[in-house]
């Protein structure tokens, strides 16, 4: 992918895409308490830090340099990293989350098995994505194609199809978004 356009957006990323589904996020968190977060293609930290007042601790990583900049601007701790190859061990997190990124990686497959890899057991994840399946989406989906962004959406089935056969999976779609929840059973 070319993370031009990422380095490009990031220093008015977050007024033209502002985070305003914090209850909503929470929710779908599900946060017991406060707990370690992993923000997965976080890029300008702008989700983490709606969320940082109810966390243990939060971690963005992503690839984009300028992305990565806006989000320590932001004071938050941020990792340079391909979600196909995540730099954190195994089990690390008790919540992982990816925000409209998913479609944005090489490798879907190996991110996906990279964000239940270090998610801890008893934990959870939670991907939200434009719903394919909405035809506005399917033409966001066209836009940046042509806008060479190279992105490959895939609808939330497919994304669901993605875990192992052990995870808990949900789903929720409103509003030409879809958020799989994803449970990592306890360990046995």
């Amino acid at each position: 992918m070319n993370f031009d356009h990422f380095d490009f957006l990031a220093p008015f990323y977050d007024r033209v895409i502002p985070f305003s589904c914090l209850e909503k996020m929470l929710a779908l968190l599900a946060l017991p308490a406060p707990v370690t977060l992993l923000d997965a293609g976080g890029g300008t930290g702008r989700v983490a830090k709606a969320l940082q007042p109810h966390l243990a601790s939060v971690v963005v990583a992503d690839l984009s340099a300028g992305m990565l900049a806006q989000a320590r601007q932001k004071g938050l701790a941020a990792a340079s990293a391909v979600t196909e190859l995540l730099p954190f061990p195994a089990e690390s997190f008790e919540r992982v989350l990816m925000v409209d990124a998913l479609h944005h990686v090489f490798n879907q497959s190996q991110t996906v098995r990279e964000l239940y890899r270090v998610l801890k057991p008893g934990g959870r994840l939670v991907i939200e994505e434009p719903d394919l399946r909405v035809f506005a989406v399917k033409l966001i989906a066209l836009a940046e194609k042509v806008a060479l962004m190279r992105s490959h959406f895939l609808s939330p089935p497919q994304i669901a199809a993605l875990f192992p056969a052990d995870a808990r999976l949900q789903l929720e779609a409103a509003d030409g978004n879809a958020w799989l929840i994803v449970e990592k059973p306890e360990e046995k």
